[in-house]
C-alpha cells in the first residue's frame, strides 16, 4: 500500500508544477481497470427501455404493473436509482425527446405525441402509474420550454411552461403517495412543487414524508438538496437545518450519510451551498455511505466529486475563506477515495462531473464521454499521486486498495 494517502494525512506530497505532457506520460503508470459499460448503466438502461418498449406497444396495463411494484418493493438499481421512476422515464422518453427536437428547431412541439399519453388517462382510469408517466411528460416539457426558448420569446416560454406544469398538477392531484404506498407520486409532486415558490412553500415537509416513505432511496435526499438551493438566497439556513433533520431521521439508514445526499448536487448546483456545510460531518457522512454501499458506481461518483466539482475554481474568487477552506478540505478527501476504495474507473461519471449538465448545449456521443472521462480521471490520478511514481514506479488498484509497483 502507498503510505502517507489515508484518511488522515495531508494528502499527497506536492511536486514541481507539471505540464500536461508530463502528465499525460505519467498516467501510462496508472493500472486501473476501466468498465465503459457498468453494472449501473446496464441496469438503468434495463427499466428505461422497458419502459420505453411498453409504451411503443401500448401495454400500459403492463407497465403500469411493473411501476407499481417497483414502488412496492423499493426497486433500485446497484447505484440505488429508483426503478419505477426509470420505468416512467422511458415510457414518456419519445414524447419528450419530439418535444425537445422541436424547440430545439425553434418549432411548436406537435400535440399528437401529448394527446396520445393523455388518452392513457381515459383507457386507465384511476391507475396511478400511467398518471404518474403523463404528469412527468407534462412536467418535462415545462422545463424543455423554459431552459430552450426563455431567452428568445420569454413570455410565450413562460405562458407554455405553465400550462404544462398546470396540466401536471390536475393529473397528480387525485392520488395520495403517502396512502399508495408509493414513493415515484411523492417524488414527481416534489418535483412539481420544485418549479416556483408558491408550490414550494412546503417543498421540505413534502420531502421529508417521502424520505419517510424510502430512506433508503438516496436519489430522493440528492433531489431535495438540488431542489432547496433556490431558497439559500432568502434563507441562507434553511439547507443545513434540512439537511441535519434528514441525517437524523434516516440515521438508521445511512449514519450520517443523509447529511451528505442532500449536500451533494447542492454543491454543485450553487457554489454558495459550501459556505454552512459542516465538512467534517459531510465527511462522515461519506465515509458512511461508501461503508455501507461498497459500490464501485458510488465510489466513482464521490470520486469525481471531490476531484471536480471541489477542485481550485479557475475564475475569480467568490467563496469566503471559510467556504475555500471547507471546499479544499472535501477536495483532499480523493486521497483516502482513491487509495482504500477505487477498483475500477467508470468513465461516463468522470466526464458527466466535468461536464457539468447544463452547462453546454449539446452532449458530445457516449464514445467521446468514455475517453474523455477516462483521460480526465488517469490524469488527476497521475497528478495526485506524480511524487510517488516520479522515479519509474506504477500505481495499481485492486480490492485490497491501492498499492506501489517499483520501477524494473
Amino acid at each position: 500500500m502507498l503510505t502517507g494517502s489515508g484518511k488522515g494525512s495531508g494528502g499527497a506530497k506536492k511536486v514541481r508544477k507539471m505540464t500536461e505532457k508530463d502528465i499525460d506520460a505519467l498516467t501510462k503508470r496508472i493500472i486501473l481497470p476501466s468498465l465503459p459499460v457498468s453494472d449501473e448503466e446496464m441496469a438503468r438502461a434495463t427499466h428505461q427501455d422497458k419502459g420505453q418498449k411498453l409504451a411503443r406497444q401500448d401495454r400500459w396495463s403492463e407497465l403500469a404493473r411493473r411501476i407499481r411494484y417497483a414502488d412496492e418493493s423499493r426497486l433500485t438499481t446497484p447505484g440505488g436509482e429508483t426503478a419505477s421512476l426509470l420505468l416512467a422515464y422511458g415510457a414518456r422518453s419519445d414524447v419528450v425527446s419530439a418535444a425537445e427536437d422541436a424547440l430545439h428547431d425553434n418549432a411548436e412541439p406537435n400535440p399528437d405525441g401529448m394527446e396520445a399519453l393523455e388518452e392513457v388517462l381515459e383507457d386507465e382510469p384511476g391507475e396511478y402509474a400511467c398518471a404518474l408517466v403523463v404528469a412527468l411528460a407534462h412536467l418535462d416539457i415545462a422545463w424543455a420550454w423554459h431552459s430552450i426558448t426563455f431567452e428568445t420569446a420569454p413570455e410565450k416560454s413562460l405562458n407554455r411552461a405553465h400550462e404544462h406544469l398546470e396540466r401536471a398538477e390536475e393529473i397528480l392531484a387525485p392520488y395520495d403517495g403517502v396512502a399508495l404506498d408509493a414513493p415515484s407520486l411523492l417524488a414527481a409532486q416534489c418535483a412539481l412543487n420544485a418549479t416556483n415558490e408558491k408550490r414550494g412553500r412546503h417543498l421540505a415537509e413534502d420531502y421529508a414524508k417521502l424520505i419517510e416513505l424510502d430512506p433508503e432511496g438516496h436519489r430522493h435526499m440528492r433531489a431535495m438538496g438540488r431542489h432547496m438551493v433556490q431558497f439559500l438566497r432568502k434563507s441562507p439556513n434553511v439547507l443545513e437545518i434540512e439537511a441535519r433533520r434528514i441525517a437524523s431521521q434516516t440515521s438508521d439508514e445511512w449514519q450520517a450519510g443523509g447529511y451528505t445526499w442532500v449536500y451533494l448536487d447542492a454543491l454543485t448546483a450553487d457554489p454558495a451551498a459550501i459556505e454552512l456545510l459542516d465538512a467534517d460531518f459531510f465527511i462522515e457522512g461519506m465515509e458512511n455511505i461508501i461503508d455501507r454501499k461498497l459500490d464501485q458506481h458510488v465510489i466513482n461518483q464521490f470520486a469525481a466529486f471531490c476531484a471536480i466539482s471541489m477542485a481550485p475554481a479557475s475564475q475569480e474568487k467568490t467563496l469566503s475563506s471559510r467556504g475555500e477552506a471547507t471546499r479544499q478540505q472535501l477536495h483532499d478527501c480523493l486521497d483516502w477515495i482513491l487509495s482504500d476504495y477505487l477498483q475500477e474507473l467508470h468513465p461516463l461519471i468522470w466526464s458527466q462531473t466535468l461536464l457539468a449538465p447544463g452547462q453546454i448545449p449539446m452532449l458530445p456521443s457516449r464514445r467521446a464521454l468514455v475517453v474523455k472521462g477516462r483521460q480526465t480521471a488517469l490524469r488527476i490520478i497521475a497528478a495526485r499521486f506524480a511524487s510517488e511514481i516520479a522515479d519509474g514506479s506504477s500505481i495499481a488498484f485492486s480490492p485490497q486498495g491501492m498499492y506501489r509497483l517499483p520501477a524494473l
